[in-house]
Parts: C-alpha cells; structure tokens; sequence
C-alpha cells in the first residue's frame, strides 16, 4: 500500500448560485427540471442557501472550497444562436443558464495519489449533450487554471473531444482506504436506449482515464442502469455516491448491479457496501428526493454522515430507511437534512452542488478558500444585489441583464478576482 500524504485532505468545492438561476426546463431527462418549468425562481434565496450549506461543511469538517458563477447572459452564445423569437423560447434562456452552480459536473478530478505524475489532475465536462450546460467549460477552465494554477500540485486539462460527451465527477467515484493513499476510481457510462438521453459516454471516461495517467489496474468501468436513467437519473450521482471504503447506492443503479460490485472488488477489495433496496425505497423515490444525490463525508472522528435534501426526511420510505440505518452498526453513521430546495427544484442535491478534490488547502488560490469572515462577505454581497425573484418573461430583458452582470461583478470585486470579469 503507497503511504497516505498527511497534508493530502478531501475539500468540497461548492458552486455559489449564480444570480441568473431561472427555471426555463432546459435538461432533458432532469425530471425536477420538466416539472418547475416557467416557476418564478429566487436567485438570492437559491444562493444563500448554498452558502449555509457550505457552512456547515466548514464546521463539520474544518475546510470548505467554492467555486463562482460563470458569466451570465453569454454574449457570445446568443450572438451565436441569433435568437429573434421566431424559435423555441429555450434558445432564449440557454445563455442565461446558471447550472455551472452544479460543480459535480464543472470537471473530473483524479488526487495526486492515483496519478503517473504525482499532482492532481482535473479536465473541465465538456457537457456537449445539452445546448446550456456546453457553453460551460471555457469558462470553468479559466477559474479551474486560477483555482488550481500551482503547476506543482495541480495539472488542468482540456476537455476531452465534443464527440464523447462528459459530465464531469458526476459520473464518477474513487474508493479508497484514505483520502490520502492511492485509491481506485470508478466510471459509470450510459448508453442511449429510451426517451432520454444517456450523457456520460464511455470512451470519454476512457479517454479522461488515459489524460489523467491514471493505474489501469485501478480503474473501473461501469455501466448505468437504462432503466436508472429512463426513471430520471441523469446522472450516477442521482442513484450511488462513495466514499473511502463505502459505496452508497440503489439496487438499480447499474446495469449488472452484481457484477458491478465484483468489478469493484476485484480492483479495491476492502469495498463495503450499503445497498438500499426497492422494497423499501423506491427508484422513483430515490430519484425524486435525491436520496443518493448526498455528500457523503468522512468527519474528523473517522464516522461517516450523509448530507442529504430535506426532501429526504418528508418521505415516509427514505426517512424509515435513513432511521433504521442510523440504529445499526454500519459505516454511516449520521443522516444529516439541508435546505436546497431552489436547487433541488431544478434537479440539483446537496451532491450537485459540489466537487471533491483531493489536495493540500495551501496549494489552492486562497481566494477560493472560504472561512466565516468569507462566509460572512457572500452573505452581504449575495443579499445586497443578488435578484429576489425571476419570472419567466424576465428571460432576456434588459434591465435583468444589467442586474445579473453588476451581481456578479460584485461579487468578484468582493473576492479580488476580477481577473474573471
């Protein structure tokens, strides 16, 4: 076994909400998403609960990332799309998107620990499946080479070619015995066969496999469950999430659920595995309250907690499952509910809302880096000029544009990082 890096930690990058969060029901296959298309939004409430989230992963856990809003509207895009109203409203609201809030999908990150070179690798999704999440990555990559510019621990890739959609952590798990040892990462792909779209394909995570250096041998490919996804699970992160020894999942979560666990095993033996079951969750439950779409922690005493949506302790099924887990003996040991229901309304968990590196804090930008002090400093920036309400004809007006653009300057202004103006 390599010797773990003590100054090696897991940190929560969270995405701050971004003061365009609209629901204009632009992502097929996200079932939440259909379903609160044309709701008025609250872009400040969105974001502030956001930010209590990270709170409380900072307090748990003694160390807390975030990452920013993209710039919003594109420009770029809309002068692409030539939008005149003559089209589907959804090409009027794709450059005002703000789902770069979901940073599971902002990139995939491989820890120094599994890597040839020995420095953490990410690669920006290219997310090429959906019109709004593709505009994405240039943007992500300039912040991920500012966040992660320190050459010495970091590398930041491209994306991998628009052929092979990529999105990014979402799709993706690492097992190991501590964040700091070299641990084995599992790909979970889809493959198109229903209504929806499947948008992780596998030689995109091949590729990011390869680009990364990562050991063959320590490397993991899994189909997803059709059936997962045709119920609404866009993503892997909507059915199983893991953590050092622990995979957390649904019994439908992959397409062979058996081998999919000897697949595992075979690479990381020490596996334990935590299985809900149909019976007593449902897919359709698990994916409506997000169950698995959870953070699933290890806290500073060794234990594990589950951070999941408070839509999780309203359902009769998922909380009689989560209580009858917290009274046994097993690895979780806390189930923990937050308040993200303005992302949750867009089809985004606690899970969505973050992604996970694993590196020494002093080698990020510190800018990046929240304390109280910075807590307190999004608070007041967010509160101060973030909009409280957008409606659906708001899209593409003006004056909104004008709000959207000064908030977020601010913000930047606020962090000393107007660099990404």
């Amino acid at each position: 076994m390599t010797p773990p890096n003590s100054k090696l930690v897991e940190i929560n990058f969270d995405g701050i909400v971004g003061p365009s969060h609209n629901y204009a029901g632009l992502s097929l296959g996200n079932i939440a998403s259909a379903s609160h298309k044309g709701d008025p939004s609250y872009p400040r409430a969105a974001a502030l609960q956001g930010v209590a989230k990270m709170r409380g992963n900072l307090a748990r856990l003694g160390v807390q990332g975030f990452l920013l809003p993209l710039p919003r509207p594109n420009g770029l895009l809309s002068s692409v799309l030539a939008y005149d109203g003559s089209e589907a409203p959804q090409l009027r609201a794709a450059p005002w998107s703000a789902s770069s809030m979901w940073t599971a999908n902002a990139a995939t990150v491989s820890p120094a620990a599994d890597t040839a070179d020995g420095t953490c690798h990410l690669s920006p999704a290219n997310l090429v499946t959906m019109l709004h999440r593709a505009q994405e990555w240039p943007d992500t990559k300039r912040m991920l080479d500012i966040a992660f510019g320190d050459s010495d621990h970091f590398t930041v890739h491209g994306p991998v070619p628009p052929t092979f959609g990529d999105e990014g952590a979402a799709n993706h798990m690492r097992l190991c015995e501590g964040h700091g040892n070299k641990g084995v990462e599992v790909f979970v792909y889809g493959k198109t066969s229903g209504t929806f779209p499947a948008r992780q394909h596998e030689q995109a995570s091949r590729l990011v496999a390869r680009v990364h250096g990562l050991d063959p041998a320590a490397c993991v490919f899994i189909e997803q469950n059709p059936a997962a996804i045709e119920a609404g699970a866009f993503h892997n992160d909507v059915v199983s999430v893991a953590n050092e020894r622990v995979l957390f999942t649904h019994a439908e979560a992959f397409a062979d659920q058996a081998g999919a666990y000897d697949a595992i095993r075979a690479a990381f033996p020490a596996l334990e595995v935590v299985e809900v079951p149909s019976a007593e969750v449902s897919l359709a439950e698990a994916i409506r309250t997000y169950l698995f779409n959870a953070q699933l922690l290890t806290l500073p005493d060794g234990g594990m907690a589950l951070i999941v949506p408070e839509e999780c302790r309203e359902s009769a099924s998922v909380w009689a499952w989560a209580e009858k887990m917290m009274a046994s003996n097993g690895p979780i040991r806390d189930v923990i509910p937050v308040d993200v229901r303005q992302s949750m309304a867009n089809g985004g968990g606690p899970a969505c809302l973050r992604l996970r590196v694993v590196c020494d804090p002093a080698a990020v930008d510190p800018r990046f880096m929240l304390d109280e002090s910075k807590a307190d400093l999004l608070e007041h920036v967010i509160g101060d000029t973030w909009p409280e309400q957008i409606d659906p004809a708001d899209i593409g007006k003006d004056t909104l544009a004008a709000q959207v653009i000064a908030a977020r300057a601010a913000l930047l202004q606020a962090l000393d990082l107007s660099e990404l103006i």
